[in-house]
């Protein structure tokens, strides 16, 4: 049995930032993203910083790359304090263009590839971008000058045989310039990122994450996961570099620790099973369904995993039928649970190492600087056990939205970012997230948790995933209605008779309030947004439509 070395405990202590708010902080860290970087430039200049298919750069590369790209920019009026939006796949480029900016002292706003034209023009017309760096195939969705008066520079990477857009300049031209050859001075409160939320309930909103966030952020990865600071660490990029999870989770971390980041344009499981066994993964972050796909691979256990020790996950509950699987396979692997979101800039809950089977239903402690609160409607804590929203607050937590005082102030109160999200803590520690406050369900006055359905359903064989939603109902306000990728043996019969199975599976397992009143089934994965999150509206939108037809 091998015998887990336990760190010695970080020295924390309060100090006030933001300007108002008294927040635990690590005493020893770095002071800022520019400390964080050039630390590891220093100790571990010929460790790989990036791979990206066969091109394999070490930090000393990084380092000299970074500062042409920055020398560039600034020999092209763009300033400290500018917004650059990065408009980029998960690339070698996407990295450069980041430490640029951190070396500029400009805020690094990276977009989403999915976006469209209007949502772009948004986003960066709300955040006022002086320039944009752009993939090639992604140049049509550009807004047109008009809309977005602000951007005066745009630097496309990737173009065939020089063939640059109009009005676009090509990436070599500004990265193979003099060099920068110094760092801006920064104030750990100033904003690094801008990170635009996903907009459910009306435009997005620009998360500022600051120097102290992501530093922070890093810190406490390094701490609950107890990751080696010399350049061991290797952890593929597999979810967006543009989502908070890719950009500090994987990408700031492992400049943190100086461990390299693999580049993975799209997630494949049989492409990520190859590229972990090939590249000694050590460490990787994904949503459970991307685990779920790669136990659904008939030669997954063929693939030598042996160098993975971390698989962090989030962002929904991991099924106990996924862990239980990957333990028997992978028995060197620790799944972390970390439970956050771009407003705290990633973790805030982590689950201690080793404890990911015990107490699966959580989603670990609070991270070593977090205060967490669970409060009710009135703004009143609950008592141990008992469910509310949770209320989340620490050196990780952004300080507000960009030029949005009105959103900052609806959503935080002392410091405190109000998550949106129903859960419990008990008086371990221990925090159990239920679901979204707007997707809990309401059926005649009971209560139903989505996550909790769709976690006894992971035991079926017959189920690959599921989601539990709400279709309105005249007598009992809300029903429920749930949508199930079928593996092939529920495939093979009808859907009155896997319906009929199904709810006498969950019969025996849940109050019979909890067992969904409608089933729609298919052999295609459920929609997921690009940050591999269910897309729980769409199909709202699905069994509301259903609803119409059948009656």
């Amino acid at each position: 049995m091998t015998t887990r070395v336990v760190p010695p405990v970080p020295t924390i202590r309060r100090e006030l930032h933001f300007g108002d708010r008294i927040l635990p902080c690590y005493a020893d860290r770095p002071a800022d993203l520019t400390a964080l970087l050039r630390d590891s430039f220093a100790r571990l200049p010929d460790a790989e910083a990036v791979i990206d298919g066969d091109r394999r750069i070490t930090y000393a590369t990084l380092d000299e790359a970074a500062d042409r790209l920055a020398g560039g920019l600034a020999a092209r009026g763009i300033v400290q304090g500018d917004r650059v939006g990065l408009l980029l796949n998960n690339r070698a480029e996407f990295v450069i263009a980041w430490v640029a900016c951190i070396r500029l002292g400009v805020i690094a706003v990276p977009l989403n590839t999915r976006e469209q034209k209007p949502e772009l023009a948004y986003v960066l017309g709300n955040c006022g971008a002086r320039a944009v760096i752009f993939e090639a195939e992604l140049g049509a969705r550009l807004p047109d000058p008009d809309d977005v008066v602000c951007l005066d520079l745009k630097i496309v990477v990737g173009a065939a045989g020089g063939d640059l857009p109009d009005g676009a300049t090509g990436w070599d031209a500004v990265a193979d310039g003099p060099a920068l050859g110094g760092w801006a001075a920064v104030d750990e409160d100033d904003t690094a990122v801008i990170l635009y939320t996903s907009g459910t309930t009306g435009k997005p909103k620009g998360a500022e994450l600051s120097h102290l966030n992501i530093v922070h952020s890093c810190l406490h990865y390094v701490d609950h996961m107890q990751m080696r600071m010399d350049g061991r660490e290797r952890s593929i990029l597999a979810v967006p570099a543009t989502h908070v999870t890719g950009l500090v989770a994987v990408i700031a971390l492992m400049a943190h620790v100086g461990g390299a980041t693999v580049m993975m344009r799209a997630f494949k499981a049989r492409d990520f099973l190859k590229l972990a066994e090939a590249e000694r993964m050590t460490h990787g972050v994904m949503v459970p369904a991307m685990y779920n796909l790669c136990l659904l691979q008939p030669d997954f256990a063929s693939y030598d995993l042996s160098s993975w020790r971390i698989g962090g996950y989030g962002g929904a509950p991991m099924p106990m039928a996924t862990i239980r699987r990957l333990a028997e396979i992978l028995p060197g692997l620790d799944l972390v649970n970390a439970y956050g979101a771009t407003e705290t800039t990633s973790p805030s809950t982590v689950m201690p190492l080793g404890e990911g089977a015990v107490h699966a239903d959580t989603v670990g402690r609070p991270v070593r600087c977090a205060e967490i609160r669970i409060m009710d409607e009135a703004g009143r804590e609950v008592a141990p056990g008992e469910a509310g929203e949770l209320w989340i607050r620490g050196p990780m937590v952004v300080k507000g939205y960009w030029v949005r005082p009105d959103a900052t102030l609806e959503n935080f109160v002392s410091g405190f970012w109000r998550s949106g999200d129903i859960g419990s803590m008990d008086e371990q520690g221990y925090v159990k997230v239920f679901d979204r406050r707007k997707d809990m369900i309401n059926r005649g006055g009971y209560k139903i948790f989505s996550a909790e359905v769709e976690s006894e359903l992971s035991f079926h064989p017959w189920v690959a995933e599921s989601a539990l939603v709400s279709r309105p109902c005249p007598v009992l306000g809300e029903r429920t209605h749930c949508f199930v990728m079928l593996k092939d043996d529920g495939l093979n019969l009808s859907e009155d008779e896997v319906a009929a199975a199904l709810k006498d599976f969950l019969s025996t397992r849940l109050s019979d309030y909890k067992v969904p009143d409608y089933f729609t089934f298919g052999a295609d994965p459920l929609p997921r947004n690009a940050n591999g999150k269910l897309m729980k509206r769409d199909l709202r939108d699905r069994a509301l439509a259903e609803a119409g037809d059948a009656a």
